[in-house]
């Protein structure tokens, strides 16, 4: 079983840490429920934390002379440079982050959908757009996974965050001995895991670590980050995936039967069909990693990106992807 690091995520204090909603609620999340044991939270609520008690008048998100405003409608207050000023002094002193999970259309946390007024006053919405704690994490962290933990109940999006955390959390562990030697090893581990999701970083990523000039380790390792960070943005696509895993079975193509290998390339097809999940296909091929002791494939994230508890195929229903 793999050693995973546990990645650190700031999260929505509401979010089943304390209730500090406007109504003086908690609002339990199943998914950061089950992620808990597996990573390291760092909690905050913007709302109270710039002074706003629980309960409270709730605040919204106000269109008023060509900007938007955080207001209080039942006060009249502008909350909106006491919230800029502490989402760039939190954001300053955060530290260590490797993803951020923000309550969904909180006039603070919301990352998108978040309700746009034209006044204080009553009502409706005019639009809709991003909460002001959320803007600012966007914009410094917007390398960083992102998500509210209304998107992450769809399986393709849950898949990719956990993916991009895991991930980034080995690679802090990989830079933190200062050694080259290490970076080559974490860059050789995640090969396919590149190939499946921006072959062209791959390459970059690889004449990073080969460091022709000699380049002190420091330089090599905040380029390196930058690029990996930008790296896994993109979701794998499927034509990609099925690369890698074409790939892969070359690894055991002398060794398997004619039947073993129209087996795996029927469930490719049904996977490119979207019939069968990903890991149905890759389950196949672990178990050809292990029958033939393959020592490279053994080592490669792309088979194991995060903690086998945290799988879990439950979809909304939005967008579902199964790759």
């Amino acid at each position: 079983m793999s050693q995973f690091p546990k990645p650190r995520i700031v999260v929505s204090q509401c979010l089943g840490f304390a209730p500090c909603r406007w109504n003086g609620v908690t609002i339990p999340d199943e998914f950061v429920r089950r992620l808990e044991p597996h990573v390291e939270f760092a909690p905050v609520c913007p709302e109270v934390q710039i002074g706003l008690g629980v309960p409270r008048d709730p605040v919204r998100v106000v269109a008023a002379d060509g900007e938007l405003r955080l207001v209080q409608p039942a006060t009249g207050k502008d909350f909106t440079d006491a919230m800029r000023r502490f989402s760039a002094e939190h954001l300053a002193s955060v530290g260590v982050v490797d993803g951020f999970i923000l309550k969904s259309r909180s006039p603070s946390c919301g990352i998108k959908d978040v309700k746009v007024y034209p006044g204080a006053g009553k009502g409706a919405p005019s639009g809709k757009g991003v909460g002001f704690f959320a803007a600012a994490v966007l914009e410094r962290f917007g390398d960083l996974p992102v998500e509210d933990e209304g998107r992450l109940t769809n399986f393709a999006i849950r898949d990719h965050f956990l993916l991009r955390v895991f991930a980034l959390a080995r690679l802090r562990d990989a830079l933190q001995s200062g050694m080259l030697r290490d970076l080559v090893a974490f860059h050789a581990r995640h090969k396919l895991l590149l190939m499946a999701c921006n072959q062209s970083a791959l390459r970059v990523l690889g004449r990073i670590v080969a460091n022709p000039d000699k380049r002190p380790f420091a330089d090599l390792a905040g380029e390196y980050q930058a690029h990996f960070r930008r790296a896994l943005m993109r979701a794998p696509r499927t034509g990609s995936v099925i690369n890698v895993l074409m790939h892969s079975m070359g690894y055991f193509s002398d060794e398997l039967s004619a039947r073993e290998k129209a087996f795996f390339l029927d469930s490719l097809e049904r996977y490119r069909q979207r019939k069968v999940p990903l890991s149905a296909v890759t389950a196949i091929l672990r178990s050809w990693v292990v029958r033939f002791e393959n020592a490279y494939l053994m080592e490669q994230t792309f088979f194991d990106p995060y903690p086998e508890a945290l799988v879990d195929l439950a979809d909304s229903g939005k967008g579902r992807d199964l790759g």
